[in-house]
Formats: C-alpha cells, sequence, structure tokens
C-alpha cells in the first residue's frame, strides 16, 4: 500500500458495528469534529431488521428510546413499539445522523502497531486509524449446543434468531428451549398460534408488567434504578451475565406467565441437558425454575410496595403476592421424541461473544472485554453498546446515548494528545534537516 493509498483510509477513529450503538457514536464523532468510519459487515441495523420474528415487539416502554436527536416522538409513549415500528424509528435515526459508514463489510483482523496505530483488516482492504471503537453489541454466535447433533435430522433445528413465525415450521409440535426474554415470547407466539409447545425451562427471572397502576418500568425509573451504575449493583460486574427478565409488550403489555401456559396445553420441562436413544433428557428442575421465577416477580413488587410507603405515593391499588396458578404434579426427567410428535425445536439459549478478529489483550477466560465503562486497559480501544456496560440501559435504547457522551471525552481527549505528539514529531525532523 502507497502512503498516499494508506493516508485516504486512515482515520481518527474507526467503529465496529452499524446498530444504534455505532450510529450513536457517530453522532458525536461527527459533533467532535473526528474523522471515522462505521464499518458494518451486514447492513445498518441488520440485527433490528432480520432477526427478530413476526410478532415481536420491544418489551421497555417507548418513552424510554431515546436516540440523540431523535427521542421517540409518537403518540404513545407508554406503549411498545413492534419490529417494523421500531425499524422504522431506526431507519429515520440513521438518515439524520448520515454516519459515514460502509456497509457489507466484514471486519476481520485488528490489531495495534509499534507506533500506535490500529491496523484494521477487512472483506475490502485495509484500514488504520489512531482509535477503534466496537459497537458490535454483545450477541455476536448463536448457542446451539452440540447435542444438537444427535437428533434426528427429520427434526427442523433453528435458533431464535431466524425464527419468524409457526407458519415457517413443518406441521407438528414444537420444542421451544430456553425460557429468557426470547424463549418465553415465541413459546407464547407459537401458543397463540394454536401450535403444541413443549418449553424447557432454564433459570430466567421473571416481571410484572404492570403493579398498582403502573408499568413497572415507570417504578422502577422513579426508584432510581435505571441509574444505578454497575459498580453500585449488589452483583457487581456478575450482572452482566444475568438472564433477562422475562415479560412481553405485545397487544399493549403484559406478564407472561408460563403455569397459566401450562393449564392451557403447554408442556413444561426443566433445563434440557441432552438427547439419547430416542429421549430428550431434563434435569429435575422445573418446580424450583418456577419459583425463582415467581419469588423474582414478588420481590420487585415488594420493593415498589416499600417505595410507595416511603415516599407517600397516594395508590388506589393494595399491595399483592403473586399465588402459582398451576403446580406440577411430577418431574419429568425424558420424553420420547417420536411420541411427543414434536417436528421442530427451537433453540433460545442465547449468544456467546465472537471478538476473535479483535487482537487486544482485554478479555477475560470467557471471552468477553474487560473494561471500565467501555474503556479498555488498551489505550484507544473502546467498547460501546454491552449489555450493564455502565448501567441497565447500557444495551438498550435508554442508555446508549449516556454511554456514548461519556466515551467521546476521552475520544477527543486522546486524539488531541495524538495530534500534538505527532506535531512534535514533525517539528524534531523539520530542525534535525534544517541543522544537517
Amino acid at each position: 500500500m502507497t502512503n498516499h493509498e494508506s493516508s485516504i483510509n486512515h482515520y481518527d477513529v474507526i467503529v465496529v458495528g452499524g446498530g444504534q450503538s455505532g450510529v450513536t457514536m457517530s453522532y458525536y464523532l461527527q459533533q467532535a469534529g473526528l474523522s471515522h468510519l462505521v464499518l458494518e459487515k451486514n447492513t445498518l441495523f441488520h440485527g433490528w431488521k432480520n432477526e427478530r420474528w413476526d410478532s415481536f415487539t420491544l418489551v421497555t416502554p417507548n418513552w424510554q428510546c431515546d436516540l440523540p436527536g431523535l427521542p421517540y416522538d409518537g403518540n404513545d409513549p407508554k406503549g411498545f413499539m413492534t419490529g417494523k415500528q421500531t425499524v422504522e424509528w431506526l431507519d429515520r435515526f440513521g438518515k439524520s445522523v448520515d454516519a459515514p459508514v460502509k456497509e457489507g463489510v466484514t471486519v476481520q483482523h485488528v490489531f495495534k502497531t509499534q507506533d500506535d496505530i490500529y491496523k484494521v483488516e477487512t472483506s475490502q482492504g485495509l484500514f488504520s486509524a489512531n482509535q477503534i471503537v466496537v459497537a458490535s453489541g454483545g450477541y455476536h454466535l448463536p448457542i446451539i449446543p452440540r447435542m444438537a447433533e444427535k437428533i434426528p435430522k427429520s427434526v427442523h433445528q433453528i435458533h431464535s434468531a431466524n425464527y419468524k413465525n409457526s407458519k415457517q415450521l413443518p406441521e407438528g409440535n414444537v420444542l421451544v428451549v430456553g425460557s429468557g426474554q426470547s424463549g418465553a415470547q415465541i413459546a407464547e407466539d407459537l401458543h397463540l398460534d394454536g401450535r403444541k409447545v413443549f418449553l424447557a425451562t432454564g433459570n430466567a427471572p421473571r416481571v410484572a408488567r404492570f403493579y398498582r397502576g403502573k408499568d413497572v418500568v415507570e417504578w422502577l425509573e422513579d426508584m432510581g434504578y435505571y441509574q444505578m451504575s454497575v459498580k453500585e449493583h449488589s452483583l457487581g460486574e456478575n450482572v452482566r451475565q444475568n438472564t433477562n427478565h422475562y415479560v412481553t409488550g405485545r397487544d399493549g403489555g403484559r406478564d407472561i406467565d408460563l403455569r397459566k401456559f401450562a393449564t392451557e396445553g403447554m408442556e413444561l420441562f426443566g433445563l434440557m441437558t441432552d438427547y439419547n436413544n430416542g429421549k430428550l433428557e431434563f434435569e429435575l428442575d422445573l418446580n424450583e425454575n418456577l419459583n425463582k421465577a415467581d419469588d423474582t416477580y414478588n420481590n420487585i413488587n415488594a420493593r415498589i410496595d416499600a417505595w410507595i410507603e416511603q415516599q407517600g405515593i397516594q395508590v388506589d391499588e393494595e399491595p399483592s403476592r403473586y399465588s402459582p396458578v398451576w403446580q406440577p404434579e411430577a418431574e419429568r426427567g425424558a420424553l420420547n421424541l417420536e411420541e411427543s410428535g414434536i417436528t421442530s425445536i427451537i433453540w433460545c439459549i442465547g449468544f456467546k461473544p465472537g471478538f476473535e478478529w479483535l487482537n487486544a489483550p482485554v478479555f477475560n477466560g470467557q471471552g468477553h472485554p474487560q473494561h471500565d465503562r467501555g474503556i479498555t486497559s488498551e489505550p484507544g480501544l473502546y467498547f460501546i453498546g454491552l449489555p450493564w456496560l455502565y448501567t441497565w440501559g447500557s444495551g438498550r435504547f435508554s442508555g446508549v446515548k449516556n454511554d456514548a457522551q461519556y466515551l467521546i471525552e476521552f475520544i477527543a481527549d486522546y486524539q488531541k494528545r495524538k495530534n500534538l505528539k505527532n506535531i512534535d514529531q514533525t517539528q524534531k525532523v523539520t530542525e534535525s534537516a534544517v541543522v544537517a
């Protein structure tokens, strides 16, 4: 590569990832006057446009959608945008920011040279930058366990990222594995569409949609929960590994009660562990999983009760506790696949990080980046858009703006020092040439 070509492909900052975090970062980089490029392997907001099911809605109310220059501006702030409405809002955000983006570019390798320049090898050539912001999120590689390889080929298997609706599945019953937000909502979607569903639960907690006259999210906002930093949380950095509470914004928002589904014909099991000799195998922990989810539900409501009393808030609805509407009569550790009529399995057990392309000593043993509010120990390398990067909202529409505002101060200062260093080096070279 010639020096001319190198200068053309060099930027103050390269942002990897064109989701809401990457575009938000571009918004503030433009304000700071820093040259930058956003690299996106697919298209802007690809995950929102292609990796959500048809009935998807946000589980956070619309008023929490607050991207720079374009907070939610619809007529239903307490409602929940559908997938289509979310994409339309994001497209407007993208047009308003007009980020310098290259789509369809896969970042293959990022490394730092001895002169403190980041080299970025991509499917469309080599780029370089003084600083790198990783905005590709924390959900990269869909998890499908190796035991799936033992299940007969006649059973249709997909990951939640590829689920759209029940009509894409062959006729027959469906096994949904995982009861986090995606698993619970997809199980509900299939159930409402009249499909027979088997659900393998996990340790995901649940939360009420509404309690004592308001959305629980509103109460938690009033209580300061969404302003709590990861350092202030009782779990510390471990909270980043927590499974999200299951609830839904569908049809105006409501609870998801797996016990209620069981009374309507959905069959519940504990954690799925294996497949052998024609049988699906499960832990005998269904009752424990359900009880723990309900305990979380009741505990959150109890905290709201305490807040109401402490603040002297007048509320018409009295405190209440959830009482189970169904109990498993006996734990079942196995299910005959052929006799069950299951023809499809949807794996809803999440994603694992995929930062293999980034050559930097900033990762822990599980492959997760280590950072302090997005700032790593490697000068000039940052992360944004990760779950609990700093607060609960960091990986959502409600907190990414604040995280970007925080990072831009460090990025701009680093660039200023970099420029001063370059000027000093240039002067030294000039002075040497004059002396010579």
